[in-house]
């Protein structure tokens, strides 16, 4: 600005203090009111002037964005952007009148400016986190990045933002320079002791992004915490999981990478859902077949091929290597129980909604005073849960509804009317 534009703000900044001078006013008085009624004029007009020029930045900057194919500059509307931006020219402007307003009071000159330079540290602060928010919400949309932790890593940038406006401020106003190693050492203690918690959240974060370990939408079960739902948001400090109750839980982000939890992504991935359940079988039911019970047995079509096949195997064995049959335990003849797994098996790969390509399997686990355990292990196509529930839900009944074909019977603790029976 040229000498003469000054002169000419000076004259009309001290233009009260010259009419009250006039007018008889003490020295004193006239400087003071002068300072009061040019510093109320300037504040009245520096914010009509920041309202207008933030309306008109901000409908210019929407009227843009509608105009352009490209989303960021509309989400740089919503985080705020252009009202953050308009700020900047009137702090300028009033940055530069400051000391010729408070020409005649230096130490409040000097305390005035400390303050705008403070805010507009601060202000450059708020202006990197819209445009910081904006590349994350834009990145969101983008389908390679919806499932990455994009939070944990504006946070950490938004840290190192704000401690470097920390140091920027602290050195500015103690005039002391925070490039000396005994500083910036001490500074480094305070900033790893106050941030102990963020700096082990932004190293598992780091773990997390690389090796793959968690992704928001995935379904983790957290038993530790409570957590068994959906990952909706990974950040610095939390992961947030949407239980399936409706409800939220939060888990301390370096907790993923320390402590042990089940992530069901590769359930989601894989071409199947594992079902995994067994059947308690009294072992006093169990018992060998005798010719007539293979006859009966042989009216149940999914295992009529079997019987008949190992009747062939069985009386060759026992014609060839028994002497006395009256026995059924002399020499090789079927159980009940060996008939309703092979009954089992089949029936597992006639169902159209397993898959036959994974594992499937029906096997006795060790037996217990609660009977012989049948188990059946598969997968089914459908990996929805209420449909995967529906599905094994009615295996399940179907198995336990056909025990006593076999003349098998299922194992029940005795409850009070069983006692009364008696």
């Amino acid at each position: 600005m040229s000498n003469l534009s000054k002169e000419m703000i000076e004259y009309y900044a001290f233009w009260f203090q010259e009419y009250f001078l006039n007018k008889g006013i003490d020295p004193v008085l006239a400087k003071l009111f002068n300072l009061m009624l040019t510093v109320l004029i300037f504040a009245i007009a520096i914010f009509l002037f920041d309202l207008i020029l933030r309306k008109i930045i901000i409908e210019v900057f929407k009227a843009f964005s509608n105009k352009t194919k490209s989303t960021f500059d509309d989400f740089l509307v919503m985080s705020k952007f252009p009202r953050y931006s308009a700020h900047l020219i009137p702090l300028l402007i009033t940055w530069y009148f400051v000391p010729i307003l408070f020409k005649e009071f230096p130490s409040i000159c000097k305390v005035v400016l400390a303050l705008i330079d403070i805010y507009i540290i601060i202000l450059c602060i708020y202006i990197v986190r819209s445009i910081l928010r904006s590349v994350k919400n834009y990145l969101m949309r983008l389908e390679k990045y919806k499932d990455k932790p994009l939070d944990s890593y504006i946070q950490v940038v938004m840290i190192f933002a704000w401690g470097i406006g920390l140091f920027l401020i602290i050195s500015y106003l103690t005039n002391y320079s925070i490039e000396s190693l005994a500083t910036l050492g001490a500074a480094s203690a305070v900033v790893i002791l106050i941030f102990k918690d963020t700096i082990l959240g932004f190293v598992a974060s780091i773990q997390v992004s690389v090796n793959d370990i968690v992704r928001i939408g995935d379904w983790i079960t957290f038993s530790k915490y409570g957590a068994d739902g959906y990952v909706t948001e990974i950040n610095l400090a939390t992961v947030r999981v949407q239980n399936f109750d409706n409800t939220y839980t939060t888990i301390p982000t370096y907790y993923l990478t320390s402590d042990s939890f089940q992530n069901w992504r590769g359930m989601k991935e894989s071409e199947g859902r594992r079902i995994k359940r067994h059947i308690l079988i009294k072992q006093s039911s169990v018992k060998f077949l005798s010719a007539e019970m293979i006859e009966k047995f042989k009216g149940i079509e999914l295992i009529k091929p079997y019987l008949e096949h190992r009747k062939k195997e069985t009386d060759s064995f026992n014609k060839k290597y028994v002497n006395d049959q009256s026995l059924l335990i002399n020499g090789k003849n079927q159980t009940n129980l060996g008939v309703f797994r092979t009954y089992a098996d089949a029936y597992l790969h006639e169902n159209p909604h397993i898959n036959k390509d994974l594992f499937l399997m029906v096997r006795y686990l060790q037996s217990t005073d609660r009977g012989i355990p049948v188990e059946i292990f598969c997968f089914s196509y459908d990996k929805v849960w209420q449909n995967y529930e529906l599905i094994q839900a009615d295996i399940i009944d179907h198995l336990i509804a056909s025990v006593s074909y076999f003349d098998l019977e299922i194992f029940e603790l005795p409850s009070g009317k069983d006692f009364n029976d008696r």
